[in-house]
């Protein structure tokens, strides 16, 4: 393996040979990277350019970390003393690093070092003509290299070569051909706010130790919440580890609000609790109806059109059946993006079962929640405003780095009521500023991660108009593959119609089975064909989308869109790909 700071900005290629064809790109990046200091700069023009005519603002290139270390002092000191020797890292450990005494250097050079293999790692991402994924059998990992800890330390030239390791094998989720999931892409105003927020690594449970961040979270959730619909953003909210939590918070709260006393006595002190979800929910809502103590069994499912929207009239029916066995409705969870087929449950009408029967509305927008920043698209999400709670994840559509989720209550004060235990050695009474500030008692969390910052910073460069135009984008790129594959042979689309969301499902039929008459035979074959071309795609490491059976349909292809960086050409190979890794099947 090479050494830690040589080669690390290789550009273009994965064997880093750059892009000859485009000087103007090794131009522009150069112009970037004066701006980097420690030297960086300089290094990253030098190894754009390679053996081509340099700019002569770089000053020529200069030699690697690595190359000048053939001449550092090799003195076994700790920290070295020796005037104008390099860092060596194989003579310095973590304690060599600040807090240590004389710490500053090699903590600079080795941050340096650890930036260079991000940096890197970020321009590959962005780059075609790299793979989405490395891959490699979990075995032949375990095997490769040796992930034990042990006792002893290991010096720092070792912790950087396990930085690089790790990034080698880490799938390129900002990559423009990476599929898999509903959270992708590489926002880089987010990343750098992820880095702020880890570097000044404090809590959310109260404003002295979090000013800004305390600040910056109440201004946020306001203004989601004006989004939503709720008269000058009132409410309340808070940002969770994830969607699935964030959808417990709303279950934990709607209990509460029905049967306060849950809280001090216990599942025993109130009747039977029965949930309303339908059949295409995420499975958080029974996961959570787990953890609470109420019970899986207590969530029914509603049945689900061709098109995976909840179906009104069995809701209702189901709420009548469950209150004539004596049980209490006290909460339905409408979907605004469901997660396979992307579907947006009639909020409008579950809005009105909900006011008739007095029960608790919740809306898991997780997915969808970011189409409400699009004017061409919000519609889809009409009666959003009535619900009681909206769970909406910024790091799915609007690509927020994870983890960054939101839960939103349009009663205010309801959830301190909840969840507060008056902990005195954090929530002092008479302290010397405004106590509504002190957040973290509404939390179940104790310890609560900064997560806003990143969707703060973000809006703030991106504008709604930015985060708008990143999403009609998202869309438009969907109804792009749609378009292509709806009457292309060798496809099935999974239902009729236009997809509301970004989720295009399908199944490519190869030519073998093109011949074959509807029959269970041709399902069981046509059920492995995703799965091995995944599995292809995977090895090769070319592109990834996610496949999945529902219900009686077979294995299906899953494509979802949330990555800006993806364009039509990028959709075009995905196709290509499926046809070429999928022919001989």
């Amino acid at each position: 393996m090479a050494s830690p700071g040589s080669g690390f900005w290789s550009f273009g290629s994965e064997d880093g040979s750059g892009d000859p064809e485009n000087p103007g790109t090794a131009r522009a990046w150069c112009q970037v990277a004066q701006k980097f200091t420690g030297g960086i700069g300089n290094k990253l023009c030098a190894l754009l350019y390679r053996d081509a005519e340099k700019p002569a603002e770089s000053g020529g290139s200069e030699p690697s970390r690595a190359t000048s270390r053939k001449g550092a002092c090799a003195c076994n000191q700790k920290p070295c003393s020796c005037p104008k020797a390099d860092v060596n890292y194989a003579f310095l450990h973590a304690t060599d690093l600040l807090p240590a005494c004389d710490g500053e250097r090699p903590t600079l050079a080795f941050l340096q070092d650890v930036m260079d293999i991000l940096l890197q790692y970020v321009v590959k991402s962005f780059d075609r003509s790299t793979k989405v994924i490395d891959f490699h059998y979990p075995n032949e990992l375990l095997q490769e290299y040796n992930w034990e800890l042990a006792d002893q330390p290991q010096n720092l030239e070792e912790i950087l070569m396990h930085c690089q390791t790790t990034l080698k094998y880490a799938i390129k989720t900002g990559h423009p051909r990476y599929f898999n999931q509903l959270s992708t892409g590489l926002d880089m105003v987010g990343l750098a706010a992820d880095w702020l927020t880890s570097t000044a690594n404090t809590n959310m449970f109260t404003y002295e130790i979090a000013p800004v961040f305390v600040l910056l979270e109440y201004v946020t959730l306001k203004k989601m919440r004006e989004i939503i619909g709720w008269p000058g953003g009132s409410g309340d909210g808070i940002f969770s580890p994830g969607g699935a939590i964030s959808n417990m918070y709303a279950m934990l709260i709607a209990r509460f609000k029905m049967f306060p006393e849950v809280k001090e006595k216990g599942m025993a002190a109130v009747p039977r609790l029965i949930a309303f979800t339908s059949e295409h929910s995420h499975f958080s809502l029974k996961k959570g109806a787990a953890a609470l103590g109420i019970g899986t069994d207590s969530v029914i499912l509603i049945k689900c059109d061709e098109r995976g929207k909840m179906i009104p009239s069995d809701l209702e029916r189901r709420i009548l059946e469950a209150k004539q066995k004596g049980f209490v409705p006290f909460l339905v969870s409408a979907t605004a993006g469901t997660t396979v087929y992307g579907a947006f449950d009639p909020l409008l009408a579950v809005a009105d079962i909900c006011k008739k029967y007095k029960i608790w509305m919740h809306v898991d927008a997780a997915w969808g929640g970011g189409l409400l920043m699009s004017r061409k698209h919000k519609w889809k999400l009409s009666g959003v405003e009535r619900a009681n709670s909206v769970t909406w994840n910024p790091h799915k559509m609007m690509g927020v780095p994870l983890q960054c989720s939101a839960l939103l209550v349009r009663e205010e004060g309801l959830m301190q009521s909840c969840n507060q235990m008056h902990a005195s050695y954090l929530f002092q009474q008479d302290k010397h500023y405004d106590l509504s500030y002190d957040t973290g008692d509404k939390a179940l969390q104790c310890g609560r991660h900064v997560d806003v910052f990143k969707l703060w910073l973000m809006w703030r460069a991106k504008g709604t108009t930015g985060f708008e135009a990143h999403i009609d984008k998202c869309l438009e790129l969907a109804e792009y593959l749609y378009n292509i594959i709806k009457n292309r042979e060798g496809y099935e689309m999974v239902f009729d119609g236009k997809p509301q969301h970004t989720n295009v499902c399908f199944w490519y039929v190869p030519p073998s089975l093109r011949v074959l008459e509807d029959n269970e035979e041709r399902m069981s074959r046509l059920s492995k064909v995703a799965p091995v071309i995944k599995a292809r795609m995977m090895e090769y490491g070319t592109t990834m989308v996610s496949y999945q059976p529902l219900g009686d349909k077979v294995n299906f292809f899953r494509m979802v869109i949330s990555n800006p960086a993806a364009t039509h050409q990028d959709i075009d190979f995905l196709i290509e790909e499926i046809e070429r890794l999928g022919q001989d099947l």
